[in-house]
């Protein structure tokens, strides 16, 4: 098993009403990622790079350090999880890309952060859509 395929990426989001104002076009979402380390080896997450997309086909590229202000090393068998919050000018888009790791040996190694959706409450989706028309 490659390195990329033992670490476990999951995600879950969470629309954020109170940060947010439609009739701003001002979307909030917090997401919760899970990394779970199924190697045998400690793993450090060194850089982040993500991809956001709106309903607008509006793309925004994020690359940074660590996450949260971290650099985490993930012991064997352990998990690492974090929340942050994404914000958007329309109800739904999606997100993903992939960290940067390294294992002891300062071998780096690429995880995917599979696609996730971002979605508004179909009623706060349904009144963006009739501005628009």
């Amino acid at each position: 098993m490659s390195k990329s395929n033992s670490i476990v990426i999951t995600t879950k989001t969470s629309y954020v009403p109170d940060q947010s104002d439609p009739e701003q076009q001002k979307f909030v979402w917090s997401y919760e990622i899970t990394i779970e380390n199924n190697s045998e080896e400690i793993v450090q997450l060194l850089n982040r790079f993500w991809r956001i997309t709106d309903m607008s086909s509006h793309v925004e590229e994020i690359r940074g350090q660590g996450v949260v202000g971290l650099q985490p090393l993930i012991k064997p068998k352990k998990k690492f999880v974090y929340t942050s919050f994404c914000q958007l000018m329309t109800p739904q888009g999606t997100m993903e890309g992939h960290y940067e790791m390294q294992d002891l040996d300062e071998v780096h190694f690429n995880v995917s952060v599979p696609k996730f959706i971002l979605s508004a409450p179909s009623s706060i989706t349904k009144f963006f859509r009739d501005r628009l028309h």
